[in-house]
């Protein structure tokens, strides 16, 4: 169990510097539509979250579980916010007389 746990912590550490430097290197006028577009993978992260705290091994897994499935759903719904809020700005304004 060791070794699967340094193994997922690693593959953790990674993506996350992986993330973090793709991210930074995205023009800030391609930020909200690249991100707004990624909501299909966060649900994928919704769906392995639920995964994990289904799996009922210890009572941390289904704790941890928990937590992965809040913090995925509210990347999901912040997501889609965004997207509602950048989709506004390209409503045309009705003109009232």
């Amino acid at each position: 169990m060791t070794e699967a746990l340094l193994a997922a912590l690693f593959v953790l550490v990674l993506a996350s510097f992986i993330g973090f430097e793709v991210i930074n290197k995205v023009p800030p006028t391609l930020h909200t539509p690249l991100m707004s577009g990624s909501n299909a993978i966060s649900g994928i992260s919704v769906i392995g979250a639920i995964l994990a705290a289904g799996e009922r091994n210890t009572n941390l897994s289904v704790i941890l579980g928990l937590i992965a499935v809040i913090l995925a759903m509210v990347n999901v719904v912040g997501g889609f916010l965004v997207t509602d809020r950048m989709l506004q700005m390209f409503k045309k304004k009705e003109v009232k007389a």
